[in-house]
């Protein structure tokens, strides 16, 4: 008979996941054995805590009711787990980050040549998303977010410096279109949108000048789901984007790209790490939170 622990874990990591193959692969399992786990749970308990679509995975009623109540003990027994790994001469574990690309980037892979060779046995994995992921709901140790969007009850810490959103477009573009002179002129004019798959919406452009703040919903042929093609989309001369400022920096310096509204685009708060004020550290936690800290211009 099949453990009633393992089938509560497998229940737990589907209705996390919303979906059986991605909460296989997270566990390193077949998504038939996962399959096989759950229903095993469900006539054990003789409910069904599952609603399956042919591309949906939501829990039931009873299911959320499991989750909720024996979730959180679960996660309490797999941060003990881990934390026994700091009792070995070397900490161990793994973090899980949920953050953009552009973040990983430019934040992450710099502090991370340095800080992986130093602890082998501590393992990050990086769930790339640019919508406002629940990390508790998704089994996440961390996220990341701009600073004025980090929730309250988080305990969040600075890991980038303050920077602006730009909107840019290639010479060849503006040659033959006229440069908007205020945000609302972008409206009439081709851009590249970034969606939040989270959201399932595109994020908004955001301005501000003397105080008045505007945001803009622009329209255009392209779309991605990620700031690094929009560069290279911008670059072709498809599109307006809004983008980091430093992302566009080297082609604006080349001449393959060019500000626009540049007076509109005010410098913003820094991307913060944050996690939840009840969440106990362990020692591979720690370390990886003080390596990523940003120390000023010393990063």
């Amino acid at each position: 008979m099949a453990s009633p622990h393992n089938e509560i874990a497998a229940f737990l990591a589907v209705a996390r996941e919303r979906s059986f193959t991605k909460a296989a692969a997270k566990l390193g399992i077949t998504p038939s054995a996962l399959s096989h786990a759950v229903r095993g749970l469900e006539e054990r308990l003789g409910i069904r805590l599952l609603a399956r679509t042919t591309r949906n995975v939501a829990a039931t009623e009873a299911g959320l009711h499991l989750a909720q109540s024996v979730g959180p003990l679960f996660d309490q027994i797999d941060i003990q787990l881990s934390s026994l790994g700091d009792l070995r001469d070397r900490p161990a574990g793994k973090i899980r980050v949920t953050c953009n690309d552009y973040v990983i980037e430019t934040i992450f892979r710099p502090k991370l040549r340095e800080f992986l060779p130093l602890y082998p046995d501590i393992e990050v994995e990086f769930v790339i998303d640019y919508g406002y992921t629940d990390i508790v709901e998704h089994g996440m140790d961390v996220g990341v977010r701009l600073g004025e969007a980090v929730s309250k009850d988080m305990i969040a810490m600075r890991i980038g410096p303050d920077f602006r959103f730009v909107v840019v477009g290639a010479p060849a573009y503006l040659a033959v279109r006229p440069a908007p002179r205020t945000p609302q002129d972008l409206t009439d004019l081709p851009c590249i949108n970034l969606r939040s798959v989270t959201a399932g919406s595109f994020f908004p452009w955001e301005f501000e000048k003397a105080g008045q703040a505007i945001n803009v919903r622009v329209g255009g042929q392209l779309a991605f789901n990620s700031v690094v093609p929009i560069v290279s989309a911008a670059v072709d001369g498809l599109g307006l984007a809004y983008l980091p400022e430093d992302l566009a920096a080297p082609h604006i310096a080349e001449g393959r790209l060019a500000l626009v509204l540049e007076e509109w685009c005010p410098v913003i708060q820094g991307y913060h790490l944050y996690y939840p004020n009840r969440h106990q550290a362990s020692r591979a936690f720690g370390l990886f939170v003080e390596a990523v800290r940003y120390r000023g211009s010393r990063g």
